[in-house]
């Protein structure tokens, strides 16, 4: 039988503007443990299509891993917004300049269950229109059409990184036919 874990108390360690972390005591098979949390408000990232089968990507430097990595188009779900699918609407159009009139989900994952509380909600987007990008202040993003078979065997053979790009390539693929 398995332990579904019961919070005990809970602390919060660190208050930040993306992400805050909490330490949790939980009820265990022997008594109690400890669970280290990263709260964060979620996030919404999409395959856009073009008519002729190309993908938008987007291309950028990422701090974290320390080089530049390809990608869906994606962005946070800010304080206040309850609809993942207006946030994915309001980023394809910042990151990418395309806005969509067809908007289909494929799901949602959770990319790293063991300490993060964070839910990325996964959409294909399709009769996209290009525009012009209104990025954020810090951010530099190169707008990169590929083909989507192109880019889903990229993913399929490992050489993209990304966990949700790879989710929602992968998820596009099956929905397409593809996978």
């Amino acid at each position: 039988m398995i332990n579904e874990e019961k919070r005990v108390n809970s602390r919060k360690i660190y208050d930040g503007t993306i992400l805050n972390v909490r330490v949790d005591t939980v009820t265990a098979p022997k008594g109690h443990a400890c669970r280290e949390i990263v709260e964060h408000g979620g996030a919404s990232a999409a395959v856009a299509l073009t008519e002729d089968g190309k993908a938008v990507m987007v291309r950028q430097f990422r701090y974290a891993c320390d080089r530049v990595v390809l990608e869906v188009p994606a962005g946070k779900i800010d304080p206040g917004e309850t609809d993942p699918e207006k946030v994915m609407i309001r980023e394809l159009k910042e990151e990418t300049g395309y806005t969509a009139s067809e908007i289909i989900p494929l799901g949602k994952i959770n990319p790293s269950v063991g300490y993060s509380e964070e839910v990325i909600h996964l959409y294909l987007m399709r009769g996209i229109t290009p525009g012009s990008q209104q990025l954020d202040e810090d951010e530099s993003i190169e707008v990169v059409l590929m083909p989507f078979d192109e880019v889903y065997d990229m993913a399929a053979s490992g050489q993209l990184e990304d966990a949700k790009t790879i989710a929602a390539l992968f998820m596009a693929g099956h929905y397409l036919g593809r996978g």
